[in-house]
């Protein structure tokens, strides 16, 4: 009789993982599609995403049964927020949000304590900061506090409040009530919207509200975007440009946005 091995053939986890990831990838450019135009269609989807067509209904039920879409013939229409959930837009511009962390993790003294709002950009600045020494790291994020909680040089400090799944954040007045009693040397700010009229902006209220208490309580609030949102205006006001001393996004960015920002007084650094 042979003998059972109870690990897994290194190449079939490395294959399983590359599946789940790109699934991942095609969630986030299904919901993307249907943010933007309102519905998808099976056949068109199965072209953008070199996949088939059964692959496309399987994922479509997914999302379905996650109430992220409603099923419709011959695809899907829109349904709920226009916010993509965080865990679908972890690999859209992943490498332009890898550099413009790492500049922002330069941006940090020996010392200094550190807000981190929620976001995919802010996340990879995290990880940066727990490559450090010790480090004070002030989150509202589940997410950046499951990834800071198991390092042994890094303060973690969450605040309390209402979960929100598609964002990961905790806010409200628990929220803004812990905000309220600590001081924070700088602030890195994840946004949906950057613009010079209207500010930063993101796509619900509350949100907005507990991330202006964090801008707020913060000696230097430093914004940390990709190109994609430079220009952009959604929902909730969260602040003015004048209330930032910063921001931090990729050299995709759009020369005639830069210049719009800079000239409504906003210091912009393109990495």
């Amino acid at each position: 009789m042979e003998p059972v091995h109870n690990h897994r053939d290194p190449a079939v986890a490395r294959n399983a993982a590359t599946r789940r990831r790109h699934r991942a990838d095609r969630f986030g450019w299904i919901l993307r599609v249907l943010a933007e135009n309102g519905s998808v269609d099976v056949a068109d989807l199965a072209v953008d995403l070199g996949v088939s067509e059964a692959t496309v209904r399987r994922d479509l039920r997914s999302l379905a049964d996650q109430r992220l879409l409603e099923r419709a013939h011959g695809g899907a229409v829109f349904q709920g927020s226009a916010e993509l959930p965080v865990r679908y837009r972890a690999g859209q511009a992943h490498a332009e949000k890898v550099r413009i962390a790492r500049a922002a993790a330069d941006r940090v003294g020996d010392g200094e304590v550190i807000a981190l709002t929620g976001g995919t950009t802010t996340l990879e600045i995290a990880r940066f900061l727990a490559q450090r020494g010790e480090v004070s790291v002030v989150t509202n994020a589940l997410n950046i506090a499951a990834e800071l909680a198991v390092r042994p040089n890094v303060k973690l400090i969450v605040t309390g409040g209402v979960a929100r799944g598609v964002s990961y954040e905790l806010v409200g007045p628990l929220a803004d009530s812990t905000l309220g009693k600590i001081n924070i040397d700088v602030a890195f700010v994840g946004v949906d919207g950057v613009d010079r009229d209207a500010g930063l902006t993101t796509q619900n209220e509350t949100e907005a509200a507990t991330n202006r208490a964090l801008i707020e309580r913060s000696r230097r609030a430093i914004v940390v975007a990709d190109a994609s949102k430079l220009g952009r205006v959604v929902f909730a006001g969260i602040c003015p440009l004048s209330s930032v001393a910063e921001l931090i996004t990729d050299d995709t960015a759009d020369p005639e946005q830069v210049d719009r920002l800079r000239t409504g007084g906003l210091r912009v650094a393109v990495i």
